[in-house]
C-alpha cells in the first residue's frame, strides 16, 4: 500500500533549485520503498495499543504500563497523514488527470470502508449497548463527511473519521502536486517551514481554546501534516533531501512520542511528534533507495504493512464487540489482560487478512478495470503502473 511503483527518479540533484530543465530531465527507474510499509504496520500497532488502553483491558500496575507505552498512540494519526502526503507525491503521475487520480483513491479505500460500515451498522442494531446512528449520521459516514461536524466524527466505525480527512487531502492533492512541480528545492523547503509553523500555531490555539471546535479531527487542520509529507517527497525526488539518517530520525520520533503526556491532549500532541515523523519517513525512503540497512523492510513486516489498512478499519469493531463478553473496562490482571489482548489481536489480524484478500484487492482490480477494451499497442510499449495506496490514518475512541 505504501510501496511506491516504478517511475522516473533523478539520481543526481538539479543544478539549482529553480531549474525546470533539471526537474524534468529523464532519469533511471524509481525503486520501491518497502521500509515505509513496515513502518506503517508499527504505527497501526500503536493505534491498536491505544484502543486496548482506552477499553481498560489491564488494571493496576500493568494498566499503568500499557498507558505509558500506548497512551500517546493517537499521534499515529500524524504519522499516517505525513506518510500519505509522501507516498502520493512519490507515486504521482506527472501528466495524470485529477479524475483518474480520484478514481484510484476511491478504488483503494472505499470498498473496505463500505464493508466495515455495514458491519458497524449490523452491530449497532444487533448488539446491546451500541449507539444507533441517525440517517444523517449514517449518510455522512458513508460519504466520509462526518469529521467536518464534531458531534458526528466517531459515528458507526469510529476510525473512519481519518478517512474523511484523507478524502479531503485527495481532493486537494492535484492542485498541491501542480504547485510542487513548479517549485524548486528552496521554495519547497519554504512551504514545508510554513506547514510546520501552521501546526505549531494551530496546536497553541487549540490548547488555549481560541475556538470551541476541537481541531484533532477537523480535516482542514490536518492538511499541514499532509503537505509536509508531500514536500519531503519532493525534496527526495529532487535529490536535495539533507535530513538525518534512519537511526537518528527514529530516535527523534520516539523521544517526541514520549513527550506527548507533557502537553494538552488532542491536536497539541502533534507538536511533539511532527519533527520526528517528518524526518523518519524520508530517512526510511532514502535508506531503501541507497540500499542502506533497514529493519523496516523485513518481509514479514512488509506483509503486515500491506494488511494494516484492513487491520486499522476492523480492529476497533472487534474490540467493541468483545465488550459483550468482557464488559466495559474490565481491568484484568497481567496474564488475563495479555490473553484477552492476544485473542482480540489475532481475530483482528485474521479478519484484516480476509478483508485484504476478499475485498480490498479484488474490488480495486474491478473498479480500475477499463470500461472499454484498449486499442492494440505496439509490442515495445509498456503498460502503465498503478499508483500505490496512501497510508491509513490512525484514530482514537
Amino acid at each position: 500500500m505504501t510501496t511506491a511503483t516504478t517511475r522516473t527518479f533523478r539520481t543526481t540533484p538539479p543544478t539549482r533549485s529553480g531549474d525546470s530543465t533539471a526537474r524534468d530531465s529523464p532519469a533511471a527507474a524509481m525503486p520501491s520503498l518497502p521500509s515505509l510499509t513496515g513502518l506503517r504496520w508499527m504505527a497501526a500497532l500503536l493505534v491498536f495499543g491505544l484502543h486496548v488502553n482506552n477499553f481498560g483491558y489491564f488494571g493496576g500496575t500493568s494498566g499503568r504500563l500499557v498507558y505509558w507505552g500506548f497512551g500517546a498512540g493517537a499521534t499515529g494519526v500524524s504519522f499516517f497523514f505525513v506518510l500519505s502526503g509522501f507516498v502520493l507525491t512519490w507515486s504521482a503521475r506527472p501528466h495524470d488527470r485529477a479524475f483518474s487520480f480520484w478514481r484510484r483513491r476511491i478504488a483503494r479505500i472505499y470498498p473496505v470502508h463500505l464493508v466495515t460500515l455495514a458491519v458497524a451498522l449490523l452491530m449497532a442494531y444487533t448488539l446491546a449497548g451500541q449507539p444507533r446512528p441517525t440517517p444523517k449520521q449514517a449518510l455522512s459516514n458513508a460519504l466520509l463527511l462526518h469529521p467536518w461536524w464534531r458531534p458526528w466524527w466517531q459515528t458507526l466505525n469510529p476510525v473512519s473519521w481519518s478517512l474523511g480527512c484523507e478524502a479531503f487531502f485527495y481532493a486537494a492533492f492535484p492542485l498541491l502536486f501542480l504547485l510542487l512541480r513548479r517549485l524548486g528545492a528552496r521554495a519547497s523547503a519554504a512551504l514545508g517551514a510554513v506547514s510546520v509553523v501552521a501546526v505549531v500555531v494551530l496546536a497553541w490555539a487549540d490548547a488555549h481554546h481560541w475556538w470551541t471546535y476541537a481541531l484533532y479531527s477537523f480535516p482542514a487542520a490536518r492538511l499541514p501534516e499532509f503537505v509536509l509529507g508531500a514536500v519531503t517527497a519532493r525534496l527526495v525526488l529532487l535529490g536535495r533531501w539533507r535530513g538525518p539518517g534512519l537511526e537518528a530520525s527514529l530516535a527523534l520520533a520516539i523521544i517526541g512520542y514520549f513527550l506527548v503526556p507533557q502537553v494538552a491532549p488532542g491536536y497539541s500532541a502533534t507538536v511533539c511528534t511532527i519533527a520526528g515523523f517528518t524526518l523518519l519517513i524520508p530517512a526510511a525512503a532514502v535508506a531503501d533507495i541507497q540500499g542502506l540497512p533497514s529493519l523496516w523492510r523485513r518481509r514479514r513486516l512488509v506483509r503486515l504493512g500491506e494488511l494494516s489498512f484492513a487491520f486499522y478499519m476492523i480492529h476497533l469493531l472487534v474490540i467493541r464487540s468483545a465488550t459483550q463478553l468482557l464488559g466495559t473496562k474490565p481491568h484484568f490482571g497481567l496474564l488475563a489482560g495479555i490473553a484477552v489482548t492476544t485473542t482480540v489481536f489475532t481475530v483482528s489480524l485474521g479478519l484484516s487478512w480476509l478483508l485484504y484478500e476478499a475485498v480490498e484487492r479484488p474490488a480495486r482490480r474491478l473498479l480500475l478495470r477499463r470500461w472499454r477494451r484498449p486499442a492494440a499497442q505496439p509490442e515495445t510499449a509498456e503498460a502503465p503502473t498503478e499508483a500505490p495506496a496512501a497510508a491509513p490514518a490512525a484514530a482514537r475512541d
